[in-house]
C-alpha cells in the first residue's frame, strides 16, 4: 500500500521542471564556484588547517613528552622513597644495636664497678680485722705485762718481809714466764 504511493510522488516531482531551470543556474557560474571554491579550501589549508596541525602535533608530542618526564618522575619517587624507606629502617637498626651496645656496656661497666667495691670493701674489712686483731693482741700484751707487774709488785710486797733476794728473783721470773706463755 505504501509503494503505489510512494510512485506516485516520484512521478509528480519528475514532472515538475529541474533544478538548474526552477534556481537558474548557469553551468559555467557553477564551474567558477568550484574553482573559487578550491582555491579558497587551498589557501585555507596552506595557511590555517596544516599550521593548526602542525602546532597540535608539536603540542602532542610535547604533552607525550611532559608525561613520559612526569612517569619517569614517579617511577624516581617511587625508587626515592624506597630508598629513604630503607635507609631509615637500616638507621633505625643501627640505632638499635648502638642502644643496646651502650646498655650493654653500661651494664658491664656497673658491673666491674660493683665488683671493685666489693673487692675494697672485703680489703678494707680483712685490714679492719687484721687491725682488731693487732690492737687486741697488742692489749692482751700490754695486759699480760701489767697483770705480771702488779702480780710481781704484790707478791714483792707480800714476800719482801719474809722472802730474800734470790726466792724473790726466782718466784718474779718464774711469773714473768708464766704470764707471757698464757
Amino acid at each position: 500500500m505504501m509503494l503505489p504511493l510512494l510512485l506516485a510522488a516520484v512521478e509528480a516531482h519528475a514532472a515538475e521542471p529541474g533544478l538548474v531551470e526552477k534556481f537558474g543556474l548557469e553551468p559555467k557560474y557553477i564551474f567558477i564556484q568550484a574553482v573559487s571554491f578550491l582555491i579558497v579550501l587551498a589557501v585555507l589549508y596552506r595557511f590555517g588547517i596544516k599550521p593548526t596541525i602542525a602546532t597540535m602535533e608539536e603540542r602532542a608530542k610535547k604533552i607525550g613528552a611532559g608525561l613520559l618526564y612526569a612517569e619517569e618522575m614517579q617511577a624516581k619517587l617511587a625508587a626515592a622513597q624506597q630508598e629513604s624507606a630503607a635507609i631509615v629502617k637500616k638507621s633505625q637498626f643501627e640505632a638499635t644495636r648502638i642502644v643496646d651496645d651502650a646498655r650493654k656496656t653500661a651494664k658491664d661497666y656497673l658491673d666491674k664497678q660493683v665488683q671493685e667495691a666489693a673487692t675494697k670493701a672485703n680489703d678494707m674489712q680483712l685490714k679492719a680485722q687484721q687491725a682488731i686483731e693487732l690492737e687486741h693482741k697488742k692489749m692482751l700484751a700490754d695486759a699480760r705485762t701489767e697483770i705480771a707487774r702488779l702480780v710481781v709488785v704484790t707478791t714483792e710486797r707480800v714476800l719482801a718481809k719474809k722472802l730474800t733476794d734470790a726466792d724473790r728473783a726466782s718466784y718474779n721470773d718464774a711469773a714473768s714466764r708464766e704470764l707471757t706463755n698464757v
